[in-house]
C-alpha cells in the first residue's frame, strides 16, 4: 500500500518513517517543498518521496492528514478533493486555536457541538476519516514502550472497514485500539489533545510524568 502524508512537520516526519519502516511506500506533501528542515529529512531518509499536497494526496492508497488544525481545510483544497475520493485518511489534526494556553490548557477553535474532524469529513463526504493519534506525543506515536504495557489509541470515523484498516496499522504500530464510533465521538477524542498538553507542561525537569 501507498501513503500519502499530508503535512510535513513533526508529525508528518514521524509517521512517514513509521510507514516506511513497516514496508510501505511513502510521499510526504508539504506547503513548501524548499524547506530546510526537508532537505535534512531527505538526506536521512532518501527511501521516502517529497512533493506537494496534491503530489501526496494522489500518491497514497491511505493518506494520513498531518497538518496543523488551522491549515486542515486548506491542506486538503491543496491536495484537491478528487484525490481522497474513497481513500481512507487517518486524521492526526487537533482544533488548537490561536493564543497562549490558559495554565497549560490550550484554545480550541471548535466548541463542544463539533469537531475538527467532523469538518474535514463535511468537507469531502466521499473520503473515509478516521481519527487517531492526535492525542498522544509524536515520539511515543510509533513502537511505544512503556512500563504499564501497551496504551491505547481512542479512534472514531463513520467507516466501519476503513476503521478496521486503521485498526490493523495500529496494532503494527504498537498499540491497543478503543473504537468510540462515528465521526461526531471527535468530538470527545479531540480534546484529548488539551489533557495531554497539561500533562506535558506540568513535566518536570523535561521528563514527562511516568503516565505518558
Amino acid at each position: 500500500m501507498k501513503v500519502g502524508i499530508i503535512g510535513s512537520g513533526i508529525v508528518g516526519q514521524v509517521l512517514a518513517v513509521a510507514f516506511k519502516n513497516e514496508g510501505y511506500e511513502v510521499t510526504v506533501g508539504t506547503r513548501n517543498t524548499s524547506k530546510p528542515e526537508l532537505a535534512n529529512f531527505k538526506k536521512e531518509n532518501p527511501s521516502i518521496s517529497i512533493g506537494n499536497f496534491q503530489d501526496a494526496a494522489k500518491f497514497g492508497d491511505l493518506l494520513v492528514l498531518a497538518t496543523s488544525g488551522s491549515g486542515a481545510v486548506d491542506a486538503v483544497k491543496l491536495a484537491g478533493h478528487e484525490n481522497f475520493r474513497d481513500k481512507v485518511v487517518i486524521d492526526t489534526t487537533n482544533p488548537i486555536g490561536p493564543g497562549r494556553p490558559e495554565n497549560g490548557v490550550l484554545k480550541f477553535f471548535t466548541n463542544a457541538e463539533t469537531s475538527l474532524m467532523e469538518i474535514v469529513q463535511n468537507l469531502i463526504p466521499e473520503a473515509r476519516f478516521v481519527k487517531a493519534f492526535n492525542s498522544v506525543g509524536n515520539t511515543l506515536m510509533y513502537k511505544p514502550r512503556l512500563t504499564g504495557g501497551k496504551p491505547t489509541m481512542f479512534i472514531c470515523g463513520n467507516d466501519d472497514d476503513a476503521k478496521n484498516t486503521v485498526t490493523d496499522i495500529l496494532i503494527r504500530f504498537g498499540w491497543e485500539i478503543e473504537d468510540m464510533g462515528k465521526a461526531t465521538a471527535a468530538r470527545a477524542i479531540e480534546p484529548l489533545c488539551i489533557l495531554w498538553c497539561i500533562q506535558a507542561s506540568s513535566a518536570i525537569n523535561g521528563t514527562m510524568l511516568s503516565s505518558y
